[in-house]
């Protein structure tokens, strides 16, 4: 018996399901389409939340621990990794929340654009009825973006948007970032701590005593929440990549269709070609070199 996923490739195959009759000619781009943001009411209280902690990292890092140090080398050194750290961190999360994660062109499945595929006799294509788009290999709709995703792995409402093929990169940045400045907080405040107890509370810090223990303490509870959170993320991402099988794929337990590459190759594919100091920048855009493109037809 076969299963509903491939009993719906198999209605699929048929040229009458298309209906390209019904699917109006995609929308020409203009200037205001040139940025991508997911007005999703969930995501957005996500990405502001998220950007609220880390700002909340920061002043208790600077602010209650940093300055009132004694030490202007110690207190330097961790400021500089610290802020360096969670810039990056927002830059990766911006970058992963505004850039197209790969969206399928929205009602491209009209008959002149089936009929420039030039379609041999045995191949077929398959389409969206959700959004009447003609789908690539590997492309999921999401029911959030409202659009078929190429190589889609999730939608997630931390970063407002779909992780795939064209911001993968800067969700794991995002992930590794986080999970370092989540790291490098829990050990200044295990070091704080010490201090602060060896030393009188009312010197090693600006804030009553009282106060200081509750900002400490809610730093603490935030990074080590986050620790694990993004770290199994990170984790997660990486054997993805290595693997080149999407958290979609895995969990529909999909038929490998692809050519199958080296986990070394599968990295370069994501983070761009060739390997460079570029792959840890937020800013720099992969060039995926010899990546497949995922084609129409099948």
């Amino acid at each position: 018996m076969k299963s509903p996923a491939h009993r719906t490739r198999d209605i699929e195959r048929q040229a009458g399901y298309l209906k390209p009759e019904h699917c109006a000619p995609p929308p020409p781009r203009n200037g205001s389409d040139t940025m991508w943001f997911i007005r999703d009411g969930c995501g957005i209280v996500c990405g502001v939340i998220t950007w609220f902690l880390v700002f909340y990292a920061e002043f208790v890092v600077v602010f209650v621990m940093l300055l009132p140090a004694k030490n202007v080398a110690y207190s330097l050194f961790n400021g500089v990794i610290f802020n360096g750290l969670a810039f990056l961190a927002l830059a990766s999360h911006a970058k992963a929340m505004c850039t197209d994660p790969g969206a399928v062109p929205k009602g491209n499945a009209t008959k002149e654009f089936i009929e420039s595929l030039q379609l041999k006799p045995g191949q077929v294509v398959y389409k969206c009825p959700k959004c009447c788009s003609i789908k690539p290999d590997r492309a999921h709709h999401c029911s959030v973006c409202k659009r078929c995703i190429k190589k889609m792995d999730h939608h997630c409402p931390w970063v407002n948007n779909c992780v795939g093929e064209n911001n993968q990169k800067y969700f794991v940045l995002f992930t590794m970032y986080i999970a370092l400045i989540s790291f490098h907080a829990l050990i200044l405040v295990a070091f704080h701590f010490v201090f602060c107890i060896e030393e009188d509370w009312t010197k090693c810090s600006n804030f009553s005593p009282p106060a200081t223990v509750i900002l400490l303490i809610l730093l603490c509870f935030e990074g080590l929440l986050f620790l694990i959170f993004t770290a199994v993320m990170f984790g997660t991402q990486v054997h993805s990549i290595c693997t080149d099988e999407t958290g979609i794929e895995q969990l529909k337990k999909e038929e490998r269709r692809w050519a199958k590459k080296s986990k070394w190759m599968n990295m370069k594919v994501v983070f761009g070609h060739p390997f460079s100091i570029a792959w840890l920048s937020p800013f720099a855009t992969p060039d995926h070199g010899k990546a497949d493109v995922y084609q129409y037809i099948v």
